[in-house]
């Protein structure tokens, strides 16, 4: 089996160097196309507007002045000779779970090569901000190989990948592992505004305290009782429990 692996905390994050042990439990054809820095947050993004910078770091690893949008095109397109038949993306500093799968970009390298029409999975490792960044990465080393195996057994429809996201706990507190749904939170996010050494105003986007939707079967439920949290998430946007409203809307017909 031919494993790419991407991320967005960047090439030298310890999460990807987790993710590579983690791929070499599975196969030794193991490749890395990874951004240069820092990616968080980018979502689904293409750099268009400035050329993509490849640079070979060491057997089969590259680092990419772009997304995780760009490294996996650029690790299918370019650096591979042949498709892989998998993408891991990851390890996330943090969970991805609920409406963040929006903003991220370890969530979007799973996007792109699903749209590749490769199986795909985003990994991510919750921690805990109090334990001064923290971040027990042995729980996704522990019990991502065998996850990883079982799930590639799975035969899923077009368009279709998967989230998983390890609980922040130790190996031996572990609960198990949880199909889940996607969660619902508030918006997390405040604006810290600040001054220049000239006085002029700048601002932060800085993450508070949360809110939401915290039901039995979410991925946020699970991974706060300790379960790894298995979400199959799909591309295909449409809400069609409205088309046949809005059909009758643009007809002229009573919508409700």
């Amino acid at each position: 089996m031919r494993i790419l692996l991407t991320n967005d905390d960047g090439i030298h994050a310890e999460g990807l160097a987790a993710l590579e042990r983690i791929a070499r439990e599975l196969t030794d054809d193991v490749w890395v196309v990874a951004p240069e820095t820092d990616q968080s947050g980018l979502a689904h993004s293409l750099t268009l507007s400035e050329p993509l910078r490849l640079r070979k770091i060491g057997d089969k690893r590259y680092a990419l002045r772009g997304t995780p949008t760009d490294c996996v095109i650029m690790g299918v397109r370019e650096v591979l000779d042949v498709k892989p038949d998998l993408v891991l993306s990851g390890v996330n500093v943090g969970a991805n779970m609920a409406d963040d799968v929006t903003y991220s970009g370890t969530v979007a390298g799973a996007i792109e090569g699903t749209l590749q029409g490769i199986k795909s999975m985003a990994l991510s490792q919750a921690y805990s901000h109090a334990s001064g960044h923290a971040v027990p990465w042995e729980v996704a080393e522990t019990f991502a190989p065998k996850l990883i195996r079982q799930l590639m057994d799975v035969d899923l429809p077009d368009w279709t990948f998967f989230n998983i996201n390890f609980p922040n706990c130790a190996p031996s507190d572990l609960q198990g592992v949880e199909v889940t749904s996607q969660g619902k939170l508030d918006f997390g996010l405040t604006i810290d505004e600040r001054a220049d050494g000239r006085g002029l105003p700048y601002y932060w986007l800085r993450f508070g305290e949360r809110k939401g939707d915290f039901r039995a079967g979410t991925d946020i439920h699970a991974v706060k009782n300790h379960k790894i949290s298995v979400t199959p998430l799909k591309l295909d946007l449409t809400d069609y429990t409205v088309l046949d409203r809005v059909q009758r809307a643009l007809n002229g017909e009573d919508a409700d």
